[in-house]
C-alpha cells in the first residue's frame, strides 16, 4: 500500500489506443458512392431540376445571424399572390410552399417575387397525359427540348464585395485624417472652458458697455 506522497508503483501501459483511433481510409470509395447516388437520383425524377423544389431566400432569425441570407422552408401565400401564383399550383410545379412564414419587410417580398417570376418564365409544365395538352401546358417542341437543371433552379444574387477600391483625389491625399479629428476632439473637451473665457473677457472689457 502506497503511503504519503509516494509513486504509484506498477506501469498502466494498456491503453488500447487502436480502439479510440478513427480513420477514413474509404473515403475515395464514398465519394464514388455518392456521385452514383446522384446520378440515380437525377435519372429518377427526371426532367425535374436536382435541386429539389424552389425555396425562397431568409434572413436566418436573431441579431447574430440576421445578416445571413440562406434558403427557407417555402414561399409565403402573400409572395405566391404578388406573383401571379396560387398555392395550390405551386405545389404541383415544384414550388415550396409555408403558409406559416409572413413577410416582414419589402426587401425579401420584393427579391422572393422575382425569383417567383424568373421561375415561373422558364417553367415547362408536362401535360398530364400525353398528347392531350390543356391550357397552360407546354408544347410539343418545348417538352422534346427540355434539358435536366442540374445546378441552382435560380441563382441568389450576388454578394456585394467587402472591400471597394476607388482613386484618390489631390485633395484627399493631402487630407490629415488624423489631426482632424484630434481638432474636433479638443474643440469638444474645451468648448465650456473657451465660452467661460469669452463671458469673463465680455465682462471684463469696458467697450462692450
Amino acid at each position: 500500500m502506497v503511503r504519503h506522497n509516494n509513486i504509484i508503483p506498477g506501469e498502466h501501459f494498456r491503453k488500447q489506443w487502436d480502439v479510440r483511433v478513427k480513420t477514413w481510409l474509404h473515403q475515395p470509395l464514398q465519394k464514388k458512392i455518392r456521385r452514383e447516388k446522384r446520378r440515380l437520383k437525377a435519372a429518377s425524377i427526371a426532367p425535374r431540376p436536382t435541386a429539389g423544389s424552389l425555396r425562397p431566400l431568409v434572413h436566418a432569425p436573431t441579431q447574430k445571424y440576421n445578416s445571413k441570407l440562406r434558403f427557407g422552408r417555402g414561399f409565403t401565400l402573400e409572395e405566391l399572390k404578388v406573383a401571379g401564383i396560387t398555392a395550390q399550383f405551386a405545389k404541383t410545379v415544384g414550388i415550396a410552399v409555408d403558409h406559416r412564414r409572413s413577410n416582414k419587410c419589402t426587401e425579401s417580398l420584393t427579391l422572393n417575387v422575382e425569383r417567383l417570376k424568373n421561375y415561373k418564365e422558364r417553367l415547362v409544365v408536362f401535360p398530364r397525359r400525353a398528347g392531350k395538352p390543356k391550357k397552360g401546358d407546354a408544347s410539343a417542341e418545348d417538352i422534346a427540348n427540355v434539358r435536366q437543371l442540374k445546378d441552382a433552379i435560380v441563382a441568389a444574387p450576388a454578394k456585394q464585395p467587402a472591400v471597394t477600391f476607388t482613386q484618390l483625389s489631390d485633395e484627399a491625399k493631402q487630407f490629415n485624417g488624423r489631426a482632424t479629428i484630434r481638432n474636433a476632439m479638443n474643440d469638444a473637451k474645451l468648448v465650456g472652458i473657451r465660452a467661460k473665457k469669452a463671458k469673463e473677457a465680455k465682462a471684463a472689457d469696458p467697450k462692450d458697455e
